[in-house]
């Protein structure tokens, strides 16, 4: 079997997510400390205020943002080297 072959984009979709949110948790803890405050270094970019849909019984609003950090792109590029190795 060649070596890839049986790797699932989802397992792909889910360890990045995971960098994600773990890369911004541990660059928001570590922006207290002096020598580590590069890590929550980021811009929010998205909807500053949300969309709201009044159809009179049913009111949607829609809403997104989305903060990268250095943090978040260090997690990002971890799980994608984690993946490799699966």
């Amino acid at each position: 079997m060649a070596r890839g072959a049986g790797k699932n984009s989802w397992a792909l979709f889910l360890l990045i997510l995971a960098g994600v949110v773990l890369g911004s948790f541990i660059g928001h803890l570590a922006s207290g400390v002096p020598a580590l405050s590069w890590l929550d270094f980021g811009r929010s970019f998205g909807l500053t205020d949300p969309l709201k849909l009044d159809l009179g019984v049913l009111v949607l609003t829609f809403a997104l943002s989305i903060k990268i950090t250095i943090g978040s792109i260090v997690g990002i590029i971890i799980a994608a080297i984690i993946y490799h190795f699966i």
